[in-house]
Order: C-alpha cells, then sequence, then structure tokens
C-alpha cells in the first residue's frame, strides 16, 4: 500500500530525529541541509506534535552546533518575509534579541532605536505577542504604550515605512505566521529550544546590513560567530546584553565582539564608568511606567536617562556613525538635548496614522 505525502514527511523527520536522539555517544550533529530539512517539516506541519516535541528538546540536550543553526537560518530566510534596501539608504541595523521578551530590566533598545533613526541609521526590529518561556515584555506593546502602533501592517506596509522613515517592526504573527506554529510545543516543553538561538542571528533583511545579535554565555557567542559566518554575515556584533537581549549594561562593564568583512573577532570591552554612565540598571515595573520613563529619557531625563545615552553612544560607534565611544555618548547627549528621539517617534505616529488599519 502506497504511504500518503504526510507519513513520507513523518518518516523523513523521523530519520532526522533519531540522529540527534540516540544518546551521548551515538547521537550526531545534523548537517546543514539536514537542519534545514527538520526546521521546513516542523514549520510546515510535515512532523508530528510528538516528533516535534522530542526533537526540540533533544536538540536543547545535545547542543546545537553550528552548521545547524545555519541551516534554520535557512529556513527563515526562504519560508520567512523580506526587506530590503534601497538604493541609496544606508545600510540597517538589524537587532537580534530573545522573542519571549524581557521581564526583569526595562528594555531600552526602543528609545535607542528611535536616536538612531532620528539621526538618520535604519533599524529593523522583529518580534512577536508574549511568548514561552519568558512571555516578557515585546517590542510591539512597547512602541505602543508611547503611541506608536506597529501592530496591524502588511509587510508591504513595514517596507514602505522602512524606506521613508528608516524603521522596521517585523511583528511574527502578522509578517511570519509560519513561526508561530512551535508556539505550542515551547510552551508545553518549559525551555528555550535551539530554535530561540537561531531567532537571535535571523533578520528579515536581505543584502548589506551590520547584525547585532545578544548572548548570556560565551560558548553560545563563538557558536553564532561560526554560525553567522557559515551564513554568509559578514559584519555582525555579538553583545552579552540585559537577559540575553542588545542592551548594554550600565551596572557593568560590557563585553562585546566585531567583526568586519569576515575577519577575525575583535573583542570590545567597554566601561560605562569611563564615560559617566555607570550606575543601577533600570528596572522593569510596568508597561505605564516604563511609558512615562521613556518619554522623559528621550530628552534626557528620569531613570532611563543614563541607560539610553550610553546604549545611543556605544552603537552610534559600533556602527561607525562615531569616531570613538566617547563622541558616540557625547553625541547621544546632544540628541537627547534636542530631542532627535522624541520628533523621529511623532514622525513615525504621523506615518502610522495615514497608512491606517
Amino acid at each position: 500500500m502506497q504511504s500518503s505525502p504526510e507519513a513520507n514527511k513523518r518518516a523523513c523527520f523521523k530519520q532526522l530525529l533519531r540522529k540527534i536522539g540516540s544518546g551521548e555517544h551515538t547521537s550526531k550533529g545534523l548537517t546543514r541541509s539536514e537542519a534545514d530539512e527538520a526546521m521546513e517539516l516542523m514549520l510546515t506541519g510535515g512532523a508530528s506534535d510528538v516528533q516535534i516535541g522530542a526533537f526540540l528538546i533533544a536538540h536543547r540536550i545535545r547542543r546545537p552546533e553550528p552548521q545547524e543553526l545555519t541551516g534554520m537560518l535557512d529556513t527563515y530566510r526562504r519560508l520567512g518575509p523580506c526587506l530590503q534596501s534601497e538604493a541609496d539608504q544606508r545600510r540597517p541595523i538589524c537587532f537580534g534579541m530573545p522573542f519571549d521578551g524581557r521581564s526583569r530590566t526595562a528594555p531600552i533598545y526602543p528609545l535607542t532605536t528611535l536616536l538612531l533613526v532620528g539621526c538618520g541609521q535604519p533599524v529593523v526590529l522583529q518580534g512577536g505577542k508574549r511568548m514561552p518561556v519568558k512571555f516578557g515584555i515585546t517590542a510591539a506593546e512597547l512602541f505602543a504604550s508611547i503611541g506608536l502602533n506597529l501592530q496591524g501592517l502588511s509587510i508591504n506596509d513595514v517596507q514602505a515605512g522602512f524606506n521613508l522613515h528608516g524603521l522596521a517592526l517585523i511583528y511574527q504573527p502578522e509578517h511570519f505566521p509560519l513561526g508561530e506554529a512551535l508556539l505550542p510545543a515551547r510552551d508545553d516543553l518549559g525551555k528555550r529550544p535551539p530554535l530561540a538561538s537561531a531567532e537571535l542571528l535571523w533578520t528579515a533583511h536581505q543584502g548589506h546590513h551590520l547584525l547585532v545579535s545578544g548572548f548570556v554565555h560565551p560558548p553560545t557567542e563563538s557558536r553564532a560567530w561560526q554560525a553567522l559566518e557559515l551564513a554568509g554575515e559578514t559584519e555582525v556584533i555579538t553583545v552579552k546584553g540585559l537577559e540575553g537581549g542588545t542592551d548594554l549594561p550600565v551596572s557593568r562593564a560590557g563585553i562585546t565582539a566585531r567583526i568586519h568583512n569576515s575577519g577575525e573577532p575583535e573583542r570590545h570591552i567597554v566601561h560605562p564608568r569611563d564615560h559617566g554612565c555607570f550606575g543601577d540598571d533600570p528596572r522593569w515595573e510596568s508597561e505605564e511606567a516604563w511609558a512615562t520613563h521613556a518619554k522623559e529619557a528621550l530628552l534626557g531625563q528620569g531613570p532611563m536617562a543614563q541607560s539610553l545615552r550610553w546604549n545611543a553612544g556605544c552603537y552610534l560607534w559600533l556602527s561607525g556613525l562615531s569616531k570613538s565611544l566617547e563622541d558616540g555618548v557625547e553625541e547621544a547627549r546632544t540628541m537627547q538635548a534636542n530631542g532627535v528621539g522624541t520628533a523621529a517617534l511623532e514622525k513615525l505616529i504621523a506615518w502610522r496614522a495615514s497608512v491606517g488599519g
């Protein structure tokens, strides 16, 4: 009797599962193409729920290898949304941070984004709704709390806004619904699967860009370097950021590395104390409190102002917009004083109102 297409897909996935789930001494890493195949089968319904759960937990226990992460990126690049820059547009900074959000420290990256966009530096962000395992506050919620609704936009609208104002937020439920397929399994497992590591390395932007990826543990960083090299990413910054994201702390030295033209990683340890930005990292309280402090910080006031100045200054320097870190921090201070981020926010709010939806 001839097997159904669905049965054939499950049989193919079973072979991939056997390869990584055979135990400490006999399990093997997948090739790049096999990891791509496995990810596509999981996203498109080719694997059963039992197979998906088994794969994710086995892969987490064994830890993904660089070529496996690259294979996952191949799937996302092929099946996911695509953004492109116009010919005369400056290369964007694409921030890769945990999709499950933040819950302990106040996010600074939306405000850093507004300062960067305000001085002509395009930015691409991505995320979704609150999701496991952390169910932390999301980029879409943070922007909405200060008046900028970035949901309900088609990918064409996002592209148009990116061309006009230099900001794009890829919102997974609307722009990459296939990516939602694994949320139930991630919730049931209760632990971040290797897919979460791949999400830190993925951007929907195609073409020349600077990819900034957050990490927590040193082995994760070196694995990311290798995976991104295989993926053809030539301009990369890795950041040991708050809660695994890309926000640099002000409470301690910031650990970063920069890869330029696919060369060897250059380690940069940045010290907020040396630039008048040392202090406690602002804690997460609520959306209402964050929105109030965010608007203050854009003008150089309130409890998040120092963190914003430090983060904006660092990224101005790391991206090459400022000649030195000292210049970057001073330029960020000036932008706060001149209301550059507030003006950028107002322009984006007006654009969003004109789009409707």
